[in-house]
């Protein structure tokens, strides 16, 4: 099926890229398979990872379906542009519905996105991993690719003012090399295999990266920068996510009072 949606999208980013003076290195795009499904798993630290990291796959007219959150489809604006690319809805109450929609497209031979953090990591470090990668890659037979990206942080992410203006700012992508999840494969080890495939690459690329973290609210702890570490983050993703809750659950209580 012919794909209408999905390329003028793609050349739209492209513009959008060149307009904020994105500086591109890719590393390992040899590792995007020219046909056949596969699982591509990446670190999540920006709103704009997804458009990101589809960029080098579509000179080889490769479309990733990316996996998000309902939300984003319910949108009136982007509901129908995700539709129209065959990215796949996730509703948290009904996992197993995305669940079965992805292992239908990968057996398709289309390749899925996904970021198995779940939420953008606000340490910059590579978080605990859902099991939701490995349970694809291991029930459709297909490969899993590991994915890191480094940079995308400095332009669009949670809880900073967004930097739109041109600059020439450096994002960095590594594939890894694919590999196949066997099917009696312990899916915690095949989980902490991939944490450590995609964390290698993210340590691969900072080294390479041009800019220094230190003393930067983009760099992570451990290379200088003034992040939180990895169980700060936890804190506050959950005093954000109890925030969340409350907010929602007084607005509920005042629709039922009226």
């Amino acid at each position: 099926m012919a794909e209408i949606i999905y390329p003028p999208v793609v050349a739209a980013f492209k513009t959008t890229w060149k307009a904020l003076g994105i500086k591109f290195k890719v590393f390992g795009d040899e590792y995007i398979p020219l046909t056949g499904g596969a699982v591509l798993a990446s670190n999540h630290i920006s709103y704009l990872d997804f458009a990101l990291i589809g960029t080098p796959a579509a000179p080889k007219n490769r479309y990733i379906r990316f996996m998000a959150k309902k939300e984003i489809f319910d949108n009136a604006l982007a509901g129908p542009l995700m539709r129209g690319m065959k990215h796949i809805s996730v509703d948290r109450e009904k996992g197993s519905t995305s669940l079965v929609a992805a292992m239908r497209a990968l057996r398709a031979g289309e390749i899925i996105g996904i970021f198995p953090e779940a939420t953008i990591s606000l340490s910059w470090e590579v978080k605990e991993l859902k099991s939701g990668a490995v349970r694809l890659a291991q029930g459709a037979s297909v490969p899993i690719i590991p994915v890191a990206l480094w940079g995308s942080q400095r332009i669009l992410t949670k809880g900073h003012k967004p930097n739109l203006k041109r600059k020439k700012t450096p994002v960095y992508i590594a594939y890894g090399k694919p590999y196949i999840v066997s099917k009696d494969s312990d899916v915690a080890e095949e989980e902490a295999k991939l944490h450590t495939e995609i964390e290698g690459l993210l340590k691969m690329i900072q080294e390479n990266y041009p800019d220094s973290p230190e003393g930067k609210w983009w760099g992570p702890k451990r290379l200088g920068g003034t992040a939180p570490t990895l169980e700060e983050a936890a804190v506050e993703n959950a005093r954000r996510k109890a925030a969340k809750a409350a907010q929602k659950l007084a607005k509920s209580q005042k629709k039922e009072s009226k």
